[in-house]
């Protein structure tokens, strides 16, 4: 619990509270407000605690996560023993990289080899204008 009694942690646990009691404030005005005859404020009289109720769920989810992060677990496997579990298989972590592959151009398509000598051209003259393409 001592992590979650940090500078930031306060700053956290105050505006939450703030946040909090301004929406159900909030609510409790359109409930006047809506007792004098405005109807659209009856809307947002059920609108503003629904406010509330998502700060406090995303306030307890925060210290949840924390708490989970800050904790130890009982007994943490080792590197040496993840790689015995999957011998001779690559272990990759992360979304896969793609690497960029120069396409042949299609000698059928004259348009398409056009095109491609005209990206070329501006790629290899950065400065240049579409209008000085010589081709």
């Amino acid at each position: 619990m001592k992590g979650l009694w940090t500078p930031a942690w306060i700053v956290r646990h105050v505006l939450a509270v703030v946040l909090t009691a301004g929406c159900l404030i909030l609510g409790w005005w359109q409930f006047s407000r809506a007792q004098e005859g405005n109807a659209i404020s009856w809307g947002y009289m059920f609108e503003w605690p629904v406010f509330a109720a998502f700060v406090v769920f995303l306030w307890f989810r925060e210290v949840q996560l924390a708490r989970r992060k800050g904790g130890h677990p009982a007994e943490p496997a080792p590197p040496e023993k993840a790689q015995e579990q999957l011998p001779g298989k690559a272990v990759t972590v992360g979304r896969p990289v793609r690497v960029a592959v120069r396409s042949t151009p299609d000698a059928d398509d004259p348009e398409l080899v056009a095109y491609n000598d005209y990206l070329a051209w501006l790629n290899a003259h950065p400065g240049a204008r579409p209008g000085d393409y010589p081709g």
